[in-house]
C-alpha cells in the first residue's frame, strides 16, 4: 500500500525510515516503541496522553516501576522493555571509555557522566576512578539517597580509591530536580574529600553535578 494509505500509527515508523529518528516528536518515538494502542485508543493518541501524565518522554521513562505498571496501557513488560533500552543506550554512549580510552576533555567527563546519573529519580553520588594516564580503572555509585542528598564519607570514598589503586577522581552526582546549580554543601564535600584524597596522594580533578541537560563542573568555577 501506498504511504497515504496506512494506518495513522504505522506513520511514525515511515518518517523515521525516511527521515531518520531526530525527525520524529517524543510522541511518535514513544508510539513505535509501544507499537500498539489499547481497545478504543490509536497508539499515538496513547502516546500524547502518556506525554501529558507523566509531564514529559524523560518523566515516562524515568517513572517509578509501580506508577508506570499501574498505568493503563503499560505494565512490567514494557517496564522491562523501557529499563532495557535505557541500559543499552548508557552502554553505546560508555564504551570507548570503557575500553580504555583516556578522558580527553570535560566534554568527555560530561557525556559520561550523564549517560550514567542523568535517568535516576533519586540523588546518586559517584567516582570516576582514574589511572595516571586518566583512563577509567572504574565507575562506581558509591552513596545513594533520597531527593534530599545522600551521606557521603570520606573515609569510605579513600578506601575505595586505595583499593583500586587510582591516582584521581572525578566526582559527580545528580540532582533530581532537574537544576545543576552546586549547593554549598556540594562544595564543602568537595572540598574535604579533596582534603582527604590528598593525603593518601590522589588527585581530585573535579566534582560534576548532572541536572537534566546541564552538567556544572566545580573545577570550573574555581569552587575546588
Amino acid at each position: 500500500m501506498p504511504p497515504s494509505s496506512w494506518r495513522p500509527d504505522e506513520r511514525p515508523r515511515e518518517r523515521l525510515l525516511n527521515h531518520g529518528a531526530a525527525s520524529l516528536s517524543d510522541a511518535e518515538l514513544l508510539a513505535i516503541f509501544l507499537r500498539t494502542g489499547t481497545a478504543g485508543t490509536p497508539v499515538m493518541d496513547m502516546a500524547r496522553a502518556l506525554i501529558v501524565r507523566f509531564g514529559s518522554l524523560r518523566g515516562l521513562v524515568t517513572a517509578s516501576r509501580t506508577q508506570f505498571c499501574a498505568t493503563r496501557g503499560l505494565g512490567t513488560a514494557k517496564y522491562a522493555q523501557v529499563q532495557a533500552a535505557l541500559e543499552m543506550a548508557r552502554r553505546v554512549m560508555d564504551e570507548p571509555l570503557r575500553q580504555g580510552d583516556p578522558l580527553r576533555s570535560p566534554e568527555d567527563t560530561r557525556r559520561f557522566l550523564t549517560s550514567r546519573l542523568g535517568t535516576y529519580p533519586h540523588e546518586v553520588f559517584a567516582g570516576l576512578f582514574l589511572d595516571n594516564r586518566h583512563r577509567i580503572l572504574h565507575y562506581r555509585e558509591l552513596f545513594r539517597g533520597t531527593i534530599d542528598g545522600a551521606a557521603v564519607y570520606p573515609r569510605e570514598v579513600v578506601r575505595q580509591a586505595l583499593e583500586d589503586n587510582a591516582a584521581a577522581v572525578i566526582f559527580a552526582h545528580n540532582h533530581p530536580s532537574g537544576v545543576a546549580e552546586p549547593s554549598q554543601a556540594d562544595i564543602a564535600l568537595t572540598r574535604r574529600l579533596k582534603e582527604a584524597l590528598g593525603l593518601v596522594d590522589i588527585r581530585v580533578l573535579d566534582h560534576m553535578v548532572v541536572g537534566h541537560g546541564e552538567v556544572v563542573s566545580l573545577a570550573e568555577r574555581g569552587l575546588m
